[in-house]
């Protein structure tokens, strides 16, 4: 059978198809000694050194003799594969082709010959075979050495890559992993070239001359030199910007002018037994647009949706979207549609900005954008019908897959589902499953124990997969132990859920739990405390009260058990079985106190590290005071706008868990600033949903701390989130309790900040002379209170409302003040928004000179932010101007430059704009 060796990543094999078990970490580190060398004798004394270096004991040759004879065992139906011995040593042969690191070399020097197109194609194969650090699991000092050396040949295949990326045009592409890149690299000269190319293509030179700087600098502290001639010439051409930098015409990159295609699938099951009927079901050619696959917890339904969408990915060309409705996590709130359709909505492109506010409107926007597609979505442990209708695309190119445990009735009934349940495994299948992670020799060995360890794990995949874990790290133990353990009765615990069979799979579970060390059962248990859907590697250690290079082996410890699992590099989630599992351990081994101060770590973890990123978010809005975080909490800490955002986004959903939970065990002033720390958050992603949820959230913990303060606060920032939703009596309502209690306080600042989002009411409501009249007020405010910032932002609304009622020396006098507040204090953002509000009142007054060089500096200011939109809009605005001047080719360029960047990010007045390009049409 067919061979395939593993090296870039955990040492691995597989024969014919199934993962072959190559025993403990030293004779797998003999296995990789020879596959280093495939095809080369390597002399016995060196292969000594490679596993014991220099402290090999006294029977070393007699353990090596052995492990290379349990090795042949273990390939003895591998095709073409032998271990000989030669003369003075060892020789493993095998094709080249078959090991992932001779096969990675074999495609870069492939590469290095080939044209861009096909070196691209190369390069992305090669980095494709890499699935974590060389030999993860291993540690020897000379397999730590020749990882360090792999990981630099990988490093360079990465910068290969870029390199004929840019070449083609795919600098959008490219951006977002040169970005990272550097983060981890930021001593690499080459590596700031590119990054600075991709950054000047992408419209954002200020960005690329601001990333020379940096690495410049960094350069001059670490290594004491300056920036070598390569990289000084790049920063020349940038400054110069010169032709050459400009992509090829003809290779510029497809993907820039529309949204990116998503690609969501897990990671494909490693190991799938069975279910042949359900996947030939599921690929029947039928007019069937929609399936709901059902069954108990832990049956595999995931599983077999991931393998067969693996399978059939050439049927969605238009992408893959994988939404988890949590329906039946234990720990974690059921997704509402709501959420659903907006993370669906950022994963289709769609930017904050477009967003309507109305759930009607959503849905109906993410079912125009897919109604042409051919697209897989598949809606994960579903709860029930209605959680999944509005989620159903209306056009027929579509495919939907549910999960759940419940059989979807009204699905079938009314939306021609069809129903696919899923049935334990078969005996036989749970044994080829044992066999397929333990070899076919150890459980041959033992039949009786097989059948007795699948009875005890109730033929559910989710047990035999822990157990399985569970016996492969101990290959020396007797299954029928094992077995025996599985079923005694002191292990044994009550079921889940009295309509499962999971009586058995408890005592499974529990005889697994028993098996990891104690530190990792501890970890495991507190990670039941935590909301879902996912936990970072520093919330961990903060949950644990450990240090961060303490909790990663305990992590990987949880992993090989299959307790959890990594879903993406340092994010690692479980099952919500295990999760109950967890959580009801740790309620019954852990004291109350020990977990109450576990999650005021945890909670603590996460406002800190919001809070730092909300800073960098709005570095001008008035700060709060949390207390200092314990002595034990790991605190992130995102140094710019970019990685406060990322940092941000990935947390998003666990951060709203969070919120509910801290408010729910009496975390109140926690769960107030956290709600606080997310509002800039939600407001420049359009999450107004979630705005309104947690400020309601956070209006009750001020309630019931009885802090007016932070009452008054709320109401306002609920005010807001009511004014983006067009719920303006709501709005209202709020405003007036803010104002009420701002009495009672004296608060003058808090009630300028009032008035000014009282003016942002009555604009929406088209009531502009009441939106001036409380600009005033607030000005009048800040200005008693010496509140420079708020002052720059009313001086501004107060000129863009005069505007649009025509008094245009009003407008004039206020925005030219705010100019220069703005200026004064630093605000970028600010003077960008001001700019633009200049340039449209010496539009309407017609002096379009004027008028475009403020846009040009609203333009200069928004590339320097990296506010695309911003850019887009300025230009749209110019291109208004330069037609009104009388120079159609000016504003033809302005309105050519507004659509590709309005398309790129998918927003909707990118039709406004070609429109006018449409009319202008020279003749």
């Amino acid at each position: 059978m067919a061979v395939e060796f593993r090296l870039l990543g955990d040492v691995e094999a597989r024969v014919g198809g199934r993962p072959v078990d190559l025993g403990h970490a030293r004779q797998r580190t003999v296995l990789a000694a020879l596959l280093v060398e495939a095809n080369r004798t390597v002399p016995v004394d060196q292969l000594l050194y490679r596993v014991w270096d220099e402290q090999s004991p006294q029977r070393a040759r007699s353990a090596l003799y052995s492990y290379l004879s349990r090795l042949r065992r273990c390939l003895v139906e591998a095709d073409g594969v032998a271990i000989s011995r030669q003369s003075g040593g060892y020789l493993l042969t095998v094709s080249p082709s078959a090991v992932d690191l001779h096969h990675f070399r074999h495609l870069i020097g492939q590469a290095r010959s080939a044209g861009d197109e096909q070196a691209l194609a190369l390069l992305e194969e090669a980095l494709g075979l890499w699935r974590g650090e060389a030999f993860a699991e291993l540690d020897t000092p000379w397999l730590n050495s020749l990882r360090e050396t792999l990981a630099q040949e990988r490093f360079g295949a990465e910068l290969e890559r870029a390199e004929a990326a840019l070449r083609l045009g795919q600098h959008a592409r490219m951006l977002p992993e040169l970005s990272a890149l550097a983060r981890h690299h930021p001593l690499d000269e080459r590596l700031a070239g590119q990054l600075m190319l991709a950054l000047y293509r992408s419209g954002r030179q200020a960005d690329a001359l601001a990333h020379y700087q940096r690495t410049r600098q960094l350069l001059v502290d670490e290594l004491g030199t300056d920036p070598g001639p390569a990289l000084q010439a790049r920063q020349r051409q940038i400054l110069d910007a010169e032709p050459s930098l400009d992509p090829p015409p003809t290779l510029v990159e497809p993907t820039s002018t529309r949204a990116p295609v998503p690609r969501q699938l897990p990671a494909r099951p490693p190991l799938f037994i069975g279910r042949s009927a359900e996947l030939v079901a599921l690929t029947a050619p039928d007019d069937t647009r929609l399936w709901v696959i059902c069954g108990t917890g832990g049956v595999g339904k995931t599983w077999l949706v991931s393998r067969w969408a693996h399978d059939n990915l050439w049927r969605f060309p238009d992408g893959q979207l994988w939404v988890n409705l949590r329906g039946f996590e234990p720990a974690a709130t059921a997704v509402p549609p709501s959420a659903a359709v907006r993370g669906i909505l950022d994963s289709l492109g769609v930017p904050a900005s477009s967003v309507p506010t109305d759930l009607d409107a959503q849905i109906g926007l993410y079912r125009s954008l897919v109604a042409e597609k051919r697209m897989l979505i598949v809606l994960d442990n579903a709860r029930d019908a209605e959680q999944v209708r509005p989620l159903l695309p209306g056009g027929p190119g579509c495919l939907v897959l549910v999960t759940s445990r419940n059989q979807m009735a009204g699905l079938v009934a009314t939306e021609a589902a069809r129903s696919l349940t899923l049935d334990l495994l078969t005996a036989d299948e749970s044994r080829a499953l044992l066999a397929g992670r333990l070899g076919i020799e150890r459980v041959s060995a033992e039949p009786e124990a097989v059948d007795r360890i699948v009875a005890g794990c109730a033929r559910l995949s989710l047990a035999l997969a822990v157990v399985a874990a569970r016996a492969a790290s101990h290959p020396g133990f007797p299954l029928a132990d094992l077995a025996a353990e599985l079923h005694d009765p002191d292990g044994a615990l009550d079921a889940f859920d009295s309509g499962d069979p999971l009586l058995d799979v408890r005592a499974a579970l529990s005889w697994s739990y028993r098996a990891i060390s104690p530190p990792a059962a501890r970890v495991f248990r507190l990670l039941g405390l935590h909301p879902g859907p996912d936990i970072s590697v520093p919330a961990v250690a903060s949950l644990a009260g450990l240090p961060v290079n303490r909790v990663r082996p305990l992590l990987a410890e949880l992993s090989r058990a299959h307790l959890i699992a990594e879903q993406s590099p340092g994010r690692y989630a479980c099952h919500d079985l295990l999760r109950a599992y967890a959580t009801e351990l740790g309620q019954a081994d852990d004291p109350e106190p020990e977990r109450h101060r576990a999650l005021r770590r945890l909670i603590e973890h996460y406002l800190h590290t919001a809070y730092r990123a909300a800073q960098l978010l709005d570095p001008h809005r008035d700060p709060i005071d949390p207390e200092p975080p314990g002595r034990d909490v790991v605190v992130e800490r995102p140094d710019d706008y970019e990685t406060a955002m990322g940092w941000l986004t990935a947390e998003h959903s666990v951060l709203v868990a969070v919120i509910g939970q801290a408010a729910e065990h009496g975390f109140d002033g926690q769960a107030w600033q956290l709600a606080w720390c997310m509002v800039t958050y939600f407001d420049r992603r359009a999450h107004r949903h979630d705005r309104l949820a947690t400020q309601h959230a956070a209006l009750a913990s001020a309630s019931r701390l009885g802090d007016l303060p932070m009452q008054a606060i709320s109401h306002r920032d609920l005010a807001r989130a009511y004014t983006l939703l067009g719920r303006y009596p709501d709005a209202h309502r709020h405003l007036g309790e803010a104002f009420d209690l701002l009495g009672l306080l004296g608060d003058h600042v808090g009630q300028a900040h009032t008035h000014l989002n009282l003016s942002m009411v009555y604009q929406q409501q088209g009531e502009l002379h009441d939106a001036i009249r409380h600009d005033l007020l607030s000005l009048e405010l800040y200005r008693a209170t010496g509140h420079q910032s708020g002052e720059a932002n009313a001086l501004n609304n107060a000129g863009w409302h005069y505007a649009q009622v025509g008094d245009y020396p009003q407008a004039l006098d206020y925005c030219e003040k705010a100019l220069v507040l703005h200026e004064e204090i630093g605000n970028r953002v600010g003077e960008a928004n001001t700019w633009d509000s200049l340039g449209f009142v010496h539009h309407h007054t017609g002096d379009y000179t004027r008028a475009a060089a403020c846009f040009q500096h609203a333009i200069e200011l928004a590339r320097e932010l990296g506010t695309r939109y911003g850019e887009a809009e300025a230009l749209h605005h110019l291109g208004d101007t330069r037609l009104a001047g009388g120079d159609p080719v000016a504003a033809r360029t302005a309105w050519q430059q507004a659509r590709m960047i309005l398309t790129d990010i998918g927003h909707p007045e990118a039709e406004e704009v070609a429109a006018k390009l449409d009319s202008s049409e020279p003749l």
